[in-house]
């Protein structure tokens, strides 16, 4: 009976001490069912971050209750906890969404309006035939010179139709889009599970944690890059900070 008793106890620490190692997972990542490359993958706590192949498969070292981040810069943030389903299959797909498409700046341009009538071109072509007519028509003295040419047309409307040709409106408008301030940076890349279990935060301490964060000027820095592991790992420095207030 004891030496059964040492058999389990023996298997039990040979389990505990093997889900507490580290173990290489391999996986790979889809979006819409194609293989996604140059996709980087961060375990966040040991720091190590390796990238997907052209075939979008990774292999990454992790233990399990590790957070696994997939970053990707046209495609939403995604993180998975590891557990020991994830270990003992060894076969992660993670499948990440494309972002909204994002605009720097809009630009609103100011085109003059273009008016096409049939009816107008016909007018101004009787206008100019009505011209002639009534310059052939008129009286004309021999040897004397009006200041005119015989038989031509509205030198007035040319000069005006060349102005038009060559007349450009362009009004442009350019507006920058509003930078985003920490808290929402801090916000959008960490969830309420990092901030109460992680930061080990109350969830009445979390707005006042982050106001706390954006009083320093190295969280413009952090905005400035928005990066993931910085964005946490600044977190996690100010919350010792925060702690001894």
């Amino acid at each position: 009976m004891k030496v059964k008793l040492l058999v389990f106890l023996f298997f039990i620490v040979i389990h505990t001490t093997y889900s507490q190692t580290e173990q290489l997972i391999n996986g790979s990542i889809l979006c819409e069912q194609l293989p996604l490359t140059k996709v980087e993958i961060a375990n966040y706590n040991s720091k190590h971050v390796v990238l997907t192949n052209e075939f979008g498969a990774f292999s990454i070292f992790a233990k399990t209750g590790d957070e696994l981040i997939f970053i990707s810069r046209n495609h939403d943030i995604k993180k998975i906890t590891v557990s020991q389903k994830t270990i003992e299959t060894n076969n992660l797909i993670v499948y990440l969404t494309l972002k909204p498409e994002e605009l720097n700046e809009v630009i609103v341009t100011k085109i003059p309006s273009i008016k096409l009538s049939k009816d107008a071109k016909w007018e101004e072509g009787k206008l100019d035939e009505m011209a002639l007519d009534k310059a052939a028509s008129k009286p004309k003295v021999l040897g004397v010179y009006a200041g005119g040419i015989e038989n031509g047309m509205n030198l007035m409307r040319i000069g005006g139709m060349i102005i038009k040709l060559f007349k450009k409106e362009k009004d442009v408008i350019k507006k920058e889009l509003p930078q985003i301030d920490f808290k929402t940076l801090a916000r959008s890349s960490c969830d309420n599970k990092f901030f109460l279990e992680t930061l080990h935060l109350k969830r009445e301490q979390i707005d006042l944690f982050l106001q706390f964060c954006d009083a320093d000027p190295k969280s413009k820095l952090i905005t400035e890059n928005a990066n993931v592991l910085s964005v946490m790992d600044f977190l996690t420095t100010k919350n010792v900070e925060f702690k001894k207030l």
